[in-house]
This record gives C-alpha cells, sequence and structure tokens, in this order.
C-alpha cells in the first residue's frame, strides 16, 4: 500500500525498466491494472462508473516525462486546452489563465505564442508543469520530472516544484530514477 497525505510529496524510486511509470499510468488511470485496488481521494477508481472515474481524475495534474505538448499549438493554447475542455471556460478566459499558469512556473511572457520545438527541455518542463497545474489539482503524479535536464536544471525544477507545492498545497507523487530528486 502507498499512502500519499495532503501537501506531502511521496517518490517512488528505481531503475529503468522496474515499473514506475507503469505503476503511475494505472494510477492514474491510463493503465488498468491486472490486480488489486486503486483507491484515490477516498475513491476506488475501480469501482466507479465512467462519469464518476472522470470527476475525481480533473482533479489529477500529470506531467509525463518528454512533457507530451502538442507540437500544433503554442504554449498558451496547450495550458488552455484542460481549462476549456473541462472547466468549460471561454477561450478568453483560459488563456488569460493559462497566461498565469505560465508565469507561475517562472516562463516569461513571450514564451506563451512559442512552440514546444522551439523551446530547451527545461522550458518544455515547465510548460508541461504549468499545464498540468491549469486545473489546480489535490495531487500532482510527476513520471520522471527531471529526466533530460542537467543537474543545474534539474535543482532548479525541484525547488520550482516544492515552492509551487508549498503555495499551493496540492500533494506529489512522483517516480523517478534521480535519487537528487528525492532529496530537493
Amino acid at each position: 500500500d502507498l499512502t500519499l497525505y495532503r501537501g506531502e510529496i511521496l517518490g517512488v524510486v528505481g531503475g529503468s525498466g522496474t515499473g514506475k511509470s507503469v505503476l503511475l499510468r494505472s494510477i492514474v488511470g491510463l493503465k488498468r491494472p491486472n490486480d488489486g485496488t486503486v483507491e484515490v481521494l477516498n475513491q476506488r477508481l475501480n469501482e466507479l462508473s465512467e462519469s464518476q472515474r472522470s470527476q475525481v481524475e480533473r482533479r489529477f495534474g500529470v506531467l509525463f516525462q518528454r512533457g507530451a505538448l502538442f507540437s500544433s499549438l503554442n504554449l498558451q493554447e496547450n495550458v488552455a486546452l484542460p481549462l476549456i475542455e473541462h472547466a468549460k471556460l471561454s477561450r478568453q478566459e483560459a488563456e488569460y489563465l493559462a497566461r498565469i499558469k505560465l508565469s507561475l512556473v517562472g516562463l516569461p511572457p513571450h514564451a506563451a505564442r512559442q512552440f514546444p520545438e522551439s523551446l530547451s527541455g527545461g522550458m518544455v518542463k515547465r510548460a508541461a508543469l504549468a499545464r498540468a497545474l491549469a486545473l489546480d489539482p489535490d495531487i500532482l503524479f510527476l513520471d520522471e520530472p527531471t529526466a533530460g535536464l542537467d543537474p543545474i536544471g534539474a535543482a532548479a525544477f525541484d525547488q520550482l516544484l516544492v515552492t509551487l507545492r508549498d503555495a499551493m498545497g496540492f500533494s506529489v507523487f512522483l517516480v523517478t530514477h534521480d535519487l537528487d530528486t528525492l532529496y530537493a
């Protein structure tokens, strides 16, 4: 059993190929577990209807290892998308909030109009973090959040994560092979 408390950061560490990402994907509903139950936010996910499960999953923010940003959308549009799709905000409202989220993760205002392929790995990670935070999640799930970053960039990302967690009050579940991330 794994228990994550409000405001806590819980890390699962292991080498490549040990199932860390499979565990995360099973928890967030992208992969059905073969056995056992997944209980998140006091809800047994495998016992919920699709509609009920969707309501619970809207309280998640997920940052995938490679960012998973849409290449055809600029950063502002990438971050606004969950606000339009799930919060049913107008495009104007969603893009305004997207700019705020991009600023929260330390990206300059001009970055909002840039496309993912024109950015450094660190900027892509920050933009993906902004998108994961778009709906003000209760739990932020991170899959290898510092993979591909140099040690300075990884340390800065780790510090940003702690600062945002303290300010916004979400819990963090992360899987990593980077022990430095666990100690940040």
